[in-house]
């Protein structure tokens, strides 16, 4: 889901220094949404491992 994230990213960033802007806001937000969904299930993730009392691989 990272990948897709900074896929949008990079793709807001070449369509900006394009001039397309309303490609490159649309292209900001998706990112900004899957950035969003991937911290929250990152934390989802932390807090399912705490509960079961495993610790984090080193």
């Amino acid at each position: 889901m990272l990948n897709w994230a900074l896929t949008f990213f990079v793709l807001a960033l070449v369509a900006a220094f394009l001039g397309f802007f309303a490609l490159a806001g649309l292209a900001a937000e998706i990112a900004k949404l899957l950035l969003l969904a991937f911290v929250v299930l990152l934390l989802i993730s932390m807090l399912s491992g705490a509960l079961r009392g495993r610790t984090p691989p080193i």
